[in-house]
């Protein structure tokens, strides 16, 4: 059986859970049909990591940024530093960058000031902006909006579990939103109403791995071997059949991320 081909825009194969089977987890990705992957940094200050994972595997790209938990230890993070690690062959992206006032783990002005460093990185580099954002609609509208009208830039909301008002102002200023496992979780009717309304060419899928594993996998280390679980979903809310639906992910993912096929 032909499987249909998709991309994990968003894993973090650097953490613990993956270190003692790196090599089982991208084999059966590959197997399920999850063609490449996407491992997201989450600190500036560990872009070795993630570039030796990229360059270990020809299906695996990364990302270089500071995860809003993590700004606080990174307050002197130049734009220079994410410039140089953005200049990769295999660097994707910026980010993951935004805002996380569910946990506060850093104050909220050096979240903002490390988003904002991170957009400045986006619109420099033409890279997207992995944007993380939680609990934290208003200010996130706020800062996209205002740093929006300072120069363009790309960008996607990933895991994207938000108000459906964030969904809508982001799409208007050209963002993509990605859906996770959260998405087939049975209390997200919200969620799955914004995947479905969304502009089709604006979607994507992830895993987030190895948090958020989809249903038939929840509770369980989730891997991007699973994407497919969260892509069926998000093809079935759509009106199509994942075979069908596939290729318009695969679009997507390759206009956003178009170093992908550099």
């Amino acid at each position: 059986m032909n499987l249909p081909v998709i991309t994990d825009t968003h894993c973090h194969l650097d953490f613990p859970d993956f270190e003692a089977d790196l090599e089982g987890v991208v084999a059966r990705a590959q197997a399920a049909g999850v063609a490449r992957m996407i491992t997201i940094s989450t600190r500036v200050r560990k872009i070795a990591v993630y570039r030796a994972i990229a360059e270990r595997f020809s299906n695996v790209w990364f990302s270089a940024g500071t995860h809003p938990h993590n700004a606080a230890e990174e307050p002197d993070v130049t734009l220079d530093d994410i410039l140089r690690a953005a200049d990769h062959p295999k660097c994707v992206a910026i980010g993951e960058g935004g805002l996380d006032y569910h946990y506060d783990k850093s104050p909220r002005d050096q979240q903002a000031a490390s988003f904002r460093l991170q957009i400045a990185a986006a619109r420099q580099t033409g890279l997207p902006l992995v944007i993380h954002a939680r609990a934290a609609d208003d200010d996130m509208i706020a800062i996209l909006e205002e740093e929006m009208a300072k120069g363009a830039f790309k960008a996607v909301l990933h895991c994207f579990s938000s108000g459906a008002e964030l969904a809508r102002r982001g799409v208007a200023l050209g963002l993509y939103l990605s859906f996770s496992g959260i998405l087939t979780f049975r209390n997200s009717e919200e969620i799955r109403a914004i995947a479905a309304e969304a502009p089709e060419d604006r979607l994507l899928v992830e895993t987030d791995a190895p948090y958020l594993a989809p249903v038939p996998h929840r509770g369980k280390t989730n891997e991007p071997a699973f994407t497919a679980h969260t892509a069926a979903v998000l093809a079935g809310l759509r009106g199509k059949p994942l075979d069908a639906f596939a290729p318009v992910l695969e679009a997507n993912t390759n206009r956003l991320f178009s170093k992908l096929t550099a």
